[in-house]
């Protein structure tokens, strides 16, 4: 039993699995942030075209029965705004983690070019050793 606790500790507490955690913990509280901002910005905005409140747009059906379109166009402004911001957050990050691999990437160079044979020699060579000539 004590492996096993051991086992499920260095899974849990694995660098993947807690970021993991995180992000859905941020992710669940930046919905509620896009939602407020759909049910109390937006959605009054699209309310001042046509119908005031968007979430209150039904089609009644037979028995009682209703089709909320109000629901489903907000839903589907809450997709569009998270899926946006996200888009924009991964790109900035793939951007900043970009940043610091082209500058290891561009690192000196240890070759260069014999001017007159045009072969690949040694940053440091004095002579290339295919003409023999100075550099």
């Amino acid at each position: 039993m004590k492996k096993f606790l051991d086992e499920f500790k260095e899974f849990a507490l694995k660098g993947n699995v807690m970021d993991m955690a995180i992000g859905v913990i941020i992710g669940a509280a930046f919905g509620n942030i896009i939602t407020a901002l759909t049910e109390n910005v937006i959605n009054p905005l699209i309310g001042c075209i046509g119908n005031p409140e968007v979430t209150g747009f039904v089609i009644p059906l037979i028995k009682g029965q209703e089709i909320n379109l109000g629901a489903l166009i907000t839903a589907i402004i809450n997709f569009l705004l998270m899926a946006l911001v996200l888009f924009m957050v991964i790109k900035a990050m793939n951007k900043a983690m970009s940043i610091g691999k082209k500058k290891e990437e561009e690192a000196a160079p240890t070759t260069k070019k014999c001017p007159y044979c045009q072969s690949e020699i040694d940053i440091k060579a004095t002579k290339c050793p295919h003409c023999t000539s100075e550099v």
